[in-house]
């Protein structure tokens, strides 16, 4: 078996933020931060670039990951899963027994991570995946929601519960996944026992669907910069 394949999806026709994979992201491409944690990592044989889009192309070529075949249009609409594109670029790279999607929009993603990430998995047969979460910063189980000109508790059972009485709760963190190449290939859904989390700090990880989302992780990049715990 060949080393493990980085598949980083990057597919064009951002809705929300329009050239999203490709828009200057603290002066860079947003998804050359993605492919150089993914050279800093030094976990990989091949870091590719899942695309339909010619000029996503162009920038991952340009900072040195491999653009082997383009994506089929089919993979590339509104409703198409992360897994089916991935399970796809296993498909036509066969070899790797491990194959490990990131996202390219993830700019405080650490080498440090992704080489944990592989390592927990290589350590744990039984496991298909492992991939990042981070903690919610507040108890789900006291969550609110709107109801009638008010609010009401989303699970009143808890409404009463003391926060540090509550088990702590994880999401999806939407930075990297690494899994097994026929896990990949079989559908295994990721979110299930048979993945390994990979914790990390709440401050390192920012969805960006929005202009202020963006702008509010261009400042936490800068942060982790001047902090020294995320390298240029």
């Amino acid at each position: 078996m060949n080393g493990p394949l980085a598949v980083i999806p990057a597919r064009g026709g951002s809705k929300r933020i329009p050239g999203k994979n490709v828009r200057l992201f603290n002066g860079v491409p947003m998804i050359a931060w993605s492919i150089r944690a993914a050279q800093a990592s030094d976990c990989f044989e091949r870091i590719v670039v899942s695309t339909d889009d010619e000029a996503i192309a162009e920038v991952a070529r340009a900072e040195g990951a491999e653009v082997p075949f383009m994506r089929a249009a089919e993979l590339a609409d509104d409703y198409t899963g992360t897994s089916a594109v991935v399970a796809d670029a296993a498909r036509r790279l066969p070899g790797h027994e491990l194959v490990c999607c990131l996202y390219a929009t993830a700019p405080s993603l650490s080498p440090e991570a992704l080489r944990e990430g592989m390592e927990r998995l290589q350590a744990s047969p039984s496991h298909d995946f492992a991939f990042s979460v981070c903690a919610f910063g507040f108890p789900v189980q006291r969550a609110l929601v709107m109801a009638e000109g008010g609010v009401a508790p989303l699970y009143p059972e808890y409404a009463g519960t003391r926060s540090q009485d509550l088990p702590a709760a994880y999401q999806d963190a939407g930075q990297f996944y690494w899994g097994r190449r026929q896990a990949w290939l079989a559908g295994t859904p990721v979110f299930s026992g048979a993945s390994l989390p990979v914790v990390l700090p709440r401050h390192r990880v920012q969805d960006i669907d929005t202009a202020e989302d963006w702008h509010r992780a261009e400042l936490m990049q800068q942060v982790l910069w001047h902090s020294g715990e995320l390298k240029r």
